[in-house]
């Protein structure tokens, strides 16, 4: 699984790009340096157009403020699929598999709350094979994403990790077939890094986004074994796109984030 990371500033930090180093040091003359990002694809699937279904999960999201957050949540899933973030995916197509623009095929908030404060990951992967089986949600193919986004309060954990503590959100498949993505509630100072709460949002939902794309089974598609995914390498690093903030992802081309 992917896991997009909190801000440096956070309690606690996960593991991957987000690291507070006080001081440069060069490694000693028998240490290797480590070589510089470069995403190499490992034959397994990509979303070449994906198809997004935003899933809003518990009661609070049908009143302000959230019900005012999931509309622009779905309004930036409207703008951000066809937009110049997805022109970009494009240099990671391959042979037989040309990524190009998504489309946002559904939505459903849920009026059943989620159950407690806290659910692991299993508990996600049955509400949407739930959601599914009961046809709440469209049917999965081969380039369905299914993005859950959790109440304010409802963490979710990762066996030992527990959103907001190491992470800010991940995505992951079930059985290699349904592709989805989960997305805690920004409710701490980590996972909202100084930024607005949809800028938080729209920023780490972007990460997500062109993993889910570019390696829908976490280190199957495009992948660095040092650095991770496409939007690891660039972590909290943030632009803005017509209205939103998305966040930089890498490029091989540049050898950069762009």
């Amino acid at each position: 699984m992917s896991t997009s990371s909190p801000t440096p500033s956070a309690p606690s930090r996960a593991r991957g790009p987000i690291r507070v180093v006080p001081l440069h040091i060069a490694p000693a003359p028998s240490v290797a340096p480590v070589p510089g990002p470069k995403l190499t694809y490992r034959g397994g699937p990509l979303l070449t157009a994906v198809e997004v279904v935003t899933i809003f999960w518990g009661p609070s999201w049908q009143a302000p403020p959230q019900a005012d957050l999931s509309q622009q949540i779905n309004q930036f899933f409207d703008f951000v699929l066809t937009s110049a973030l997805l022109d970009q995916m494009s240099e990671y197509s391959v042979a037989g598999k040309v990524i190009g623009h998504g489309t946002h095929v559904g939505t459903v908030t849920l009026a059943a709350p989620a159950p407690g404060s806290s659910i692991d990951d299993s508990g996600v992967q049955q509400l949407i094979q739930g959601q599914i089986s009961t046809k709440a949600v469209p049917p999965p193919t081969p380039n369905s994403l299914y993005f859950v986004f959790l109440p304010p309060g409802v963490s979710v954990s990762l066996g030992s990790e527990s959103s907001c503590t190491t992470f800010c959100g991940y995505h992951s498949d079930i059985n290699a077939q349904i592709f989805y993505a989960v997305m805690p509630y920004p409710d701490c100072a980590g996972c909202v890094g100084g930024l607005t709460l949809l800028d938080a949002v729209t920023t780490t939902t972007s990460h997500e986004l062109c993993e889910a794309i570019t390696d829908p089974i976490p280190g199957q598609g495009w992948y660095d074994d040092q650095h991770g995914e496409i939007g690891d390498i660039c972590a909290w690093k943030a632009r803005r796109l017509g209205a939103y903030s998305i966040q930089l992802e890498w490029s091989n081309q540049a050898a950069n984030c762009v």
